[in-house]
């Protein structure tokens, strides 16, 4: 096997590692959502992140309420190239729940990884609910909201 091709085998397994209990079946394909929000945010990408949420999608990020796509693209173009720089998200899925064929909802915990550092530090840990909807045939994000896990 070539080193590319370990290395591409190494990340898929961490990746799957990612869904916990809930790898297969239509929970696992809404909790592709947090796992493409978390993929944009280590790529200190917004328009990835942006492009998570549905068109009408909100996000509360600390006491910043962002509303529609275009406004969250924006805030974190401007975070990731100021305060959110080098900053990656954790999170490991709690629960996951279909309420409908097209609405969803997870609970997971996890936090930021600040630039520099390997793992979450105590007063960045969190909890985050989304609120997930199918749309044409993909998950998107609807609502999303953190809560530090301390207070």
């Amino acid at each position: 096997m070539t080193n590319q091709a370990a290395s591409l085998v190494t990340q898929a397994k961490e990746w799957a590692t990612r869904y916990g209990a809930y790898s297969n079946g239509p929970e696992g394909a809404a909790l592709t959502v947090p796992l493409r929000a978390h993929a944009a945010w280590d790529a200190n990408d917004a328009d990835a992140l942006a492009a998570v949420f549905a068109e009408n999608g909100s996000e509360l990020l600390g006491d910043t309420q962002l509303k529609g796509r275009e406004e969250i693209r924006t805030y974190m173009a401007d975070g990731f190239a100021g305060p959110y720089k080098g900053m990656r998200v954790t999170g490991e899925p709690v629960k996951v729940e279909l309420l409908t064929d097209d609405v969803a909802i997870a609970v997971t915990e996890g936090g930021y990884v600040r630039e520099g550092e390997s793992t979450v530090a105590p007063q960045d840990e969190s909890r985050a609910l989304w609120v997930m909807v199918k749309q044409d045939g993909d998950w998107k994000l609807l609502v999303h909201q953190t809560s530090p896990l301390k207070g």
